[in-house]
């Protein structure tokens, strides 16, 4: 906010002189107390206007923000919305050409992509859009040049151990396996550009990359359905973002730097080893569930639970586009006004389960049976019956991610990992348990209880992490004058520290006049200025250099604010 002369802003005038007298300067601080004023003196200016010019301004500013923030949370929500339906098509286009079987098969692959695109984003990108964010200067563009090569050397890895794991399975889930391990660089590559795009708020650009995404997928998918096996569908899914990888690319004008990871990944590895085993041990919870869940109902039941998924994927859209934009979003907040990072969690989170219910509701209420049979053909009849306790499951896991935006925002990866694993813990267990209990309609309500603990634990630790924050911020020694805030007593003398008027908190001025010494450095006390009767009209100010600066009480002097 534009602030005006110290001069412009008075604490009224006392006729005459020598009336009160202006406290003695104490170590460091002097304190400039009210001041004297000739009868005849001119009257300082009136503060209304500029009080309200300076009102209109930050009222400007924090609007040019909020238009701001909407904009990268708007294509934020448009690119996942053409990433979470085009996910949507293509597993309804699966689940219609295939069995439930082979659909389950299906699911088996896209669930252990999800954890290798875990490993990727925890190694690669989370650090990316934590320490990253702002602006695309030299280090963003450095930094995406070792996180893409990061991803692409990830994605190659992982598709070898996914080769030789399909070649020693065989049938149509190893032939499933090798054909993922096939397509794993393209799509992790791709992934890592949409987390550049977001870090520097251009979301427009993963959205168009994601709309030719969506655009090769028509003719992959239209082969596919002349191949009729599941690789064939694994294929033209990966096989397809091949293309979104290289426009990636184009429109970053940065190449990977399959070289710099060990580079990236030691400058970083007090987040990364965190964040990958926070991000590995939710998906690699969800996979293991998977995996247990077969087992004991079935392939079938696998298939039915991602159909009841697949349900909810429209939503999801929502939930995975507010993902990419919340960190950068919740460091921003963190940077400009930390008391406010709670609340921003919590509007976040509630937001996204309120939506969650809602969607809930349309699927139970409002969606003809017919339009499911035609969607997830037989699928249709038994995943139908799990949309009441995956809703339940969606609304308390977005508790769990607003907690966890503030967690990241704070740095505080330590806390961070602590939740997700008690998160993923109780995720494998009430999945398991539900399992062996009531088969996929057990494991889905197992599941959305063990997401109460999950959030539970979420938010404490982020109110963990916020106290021990402002505990650090209220370590710090000021070095910097504070800024003028609306609750400043102004009958209340200013603190002149270091030659700044200090227009702070109440709370921080009575503390500097309480104990200045403890905050801060003691020097000794200029000596007063012989002066006579004249005297009582000035105050001693000390100078930057450390001279005594006599000023006159009236003077008009410069405040830093």
């Amino acid at each position: 906010m534009p602030q005006g002369r110290a001069s412009d802003l008075s604490y009224g005038s006392e006729h005459g002189s020598g009336q009160h007298e202006p406290p003695e300067p104490r170590g460091n601080v002097a304190v400039q107390g009210p001041r004297t004023e000739d009868t005849h003196a001119t009257a300082p200016p009136t503060t209304t206007s500029r009080v309200t010019a300076g009102d209109a301004s930050a009222a400007s500013t924090r609007s040019r923000a909020v238009r701001s923030m909407a904009r990268r949370v708007g294509w934020g929500l448009g690119d996942q919305a053409v990433s979470s339906m085009t996910n949507f098509v293509v597993g309804v286009y699966v689940a219609r050409s295939l069995d439930a079987t082979a659909f389950g098969v299906f699911s088996l692959v896209w669930v252990t992509y999800g954890v290798l695109l875990n490993v990727s984003r925890g190694l690669g990108t989370d650090p990316l859009t934590v320490r990253h964010s702002g602006d695309p200067t030299p280090e963003w563009r450095e930094a995406v040049g070792q996180s893409s090569g990061t991803a692409l050397v990830l994605g190659a890895a992982g598709g070898l151990v996914g080769i030789a794991v399909g070649a020693l399975l065989g049938g149509s889930l190893g032939h499933a396996f090798i054909a993922m391990g096939v397509v794993l660089p393209a799509l992790l590559l791709q992934d890592s550009w949409r987390f550049a795009f977001f870090a520097v708020g251009r979301g427009q650009y993963a959205f168009v990359n994601d709309v030719v995404w969506a655009c090769a997928l028509v003719p992959s998918m239209v082969w596919a359905t002349h191949h009729g096996t599941v690789s064939g569908f694994v294929l033209a899914w990966g096989g397809s973002s091949a293309v979104a990888a290289a426009l990636g690319a184009l429109q970053v004008r940065i190449m990977p730097r399959p070289l710099a990871v060990r580079t990236w990944v030691r400058r970083h590895r007090d987040l990364g080893s965190r964040y990958l085993i926070e991000n590995v041990s939710m998906s690699g919870a969800s996979q293991l569930r998977a995996y247990g869940l077969g087992a004991i109902a079935g392939l079938a039941a696998v298939g039915t639970v991602r159909g009841g998924e697949l349900l909810v994927g429209p939503f999801l859209a929502v939930l995975m586009g507010l993902s990419l934009v919340s960190v950068p979003e919740a460091a921003r907040i963190l940077r400009r006004a930390p008391h406010r990072l709670p609340q921003f969690c919590a509007v976040l989170g509630g937001g996204q389960a309120a939506a969650a219910l809602l969607w809930g509701c349309v699927l139970l209420l409002l969606l003809p049976a017919s339009v499911g049979h035609y969607f997830l053909g037989d699928v249709w009849e038994s995943a139908s019956h799990l949309i009441v306790p995956i809703t339940a499951s969606v609304m308390f896991a977005s508790f769990i991610t607003g907690a966890a935006a503030g967690l990241r925002a704070l740095g505080a990866a330590r806390r961070s990992l602590r939740a997700q694993l008690v998160a993923a813990v109780c995720y494998l267990g009430g999945g398991l348990a539900g399992a062996a209990l009531g088969g996929a309609y057990g494991s889905a309500w197992g599941t959305a209880i063990a997401q109460v603990a999950g959030a539970v634990m979420a938010w404490w630790q982020l109110r963990l992490g916020m106290r021990d924050h402002l505990a650090q911020l209220d370590r710090a020694t000021p070095t910097e004058p504070l800024p003028v805030t609306p609750d400043a007593d102004l009958t209340t003398p200013i603190p002149v520290v270091d030659g700044h008027a200090h227009r702070g908190h109440t709370a921080d001025i009575h503390r500097l006049l309480d104990d200045p010494a403890a905050a801060l450095p003691r020097t000794t006390p200029p000596a007063p200025s012989p002066r006579g009767a004249d005297a009582s009209r000035r105050h001693v100010v000390p100078a930057r250099s450390g001279a005594d600066a006599d000023v006159p009480a009236g003077a008009s002097e410069r405040r830093d604010t």
